[in-house]
């Protein structure tokens, strides 16, 4: 299993981001996935969680602003990011927790991550 992100860039704040991660390895839809981020000294945070069947759950600060889905036509997991916050600032990742049909099962898949930058 593989997982490459983009989509991570530069914006002002109250601007709009989508995220993709694309999955090579399986299809999504035997795993469950999340968007993850991380700050420089601080610990990795899950944003958003996406579960087979398409139930989703999200962080209180990005609840409303964040919607995660999954795109089967590029067999990707995104997150679209809106009203964008200084806050959001960080390097976003994706993450798939292996389940013996998509990946090994009780092993965690991680991307290399994308940057996203929000300024006043």
């Amino acid at each position: 299993v593989q997982l490459v992100e983009s989509g991570g860039d530069s914006v002002q704040a109250g601007g709009s981001l989508r995220l993709s991660c694309e999955v090579s390895g399986c299809t999504y839809s035997r795993a469950p996935m999340a968007w993850f981020r991380q700050v420089p000294g601080k610990e990795r945070e899950m944003v958003a969680r996406y579960e087979p069947g398409g139930s989703t759950r999200y962080i209180g600060s990005v609840e409303g602003r964040f919607t995660i889905s999954w795109d089967n036509n590029k067999n990707s997991l995104l997150l679209q990011m809106d009203a964008l916050k200084d806050a959001d600032s960080a390097t976003y990742y994706c993450q798939l927790r292996g389940t013996g049909y998509c990946g090994r099962h009780g092993e965690t898949y991680w991307g290399k991550g994308t940057l996203v930058t929000v300024s006043s």
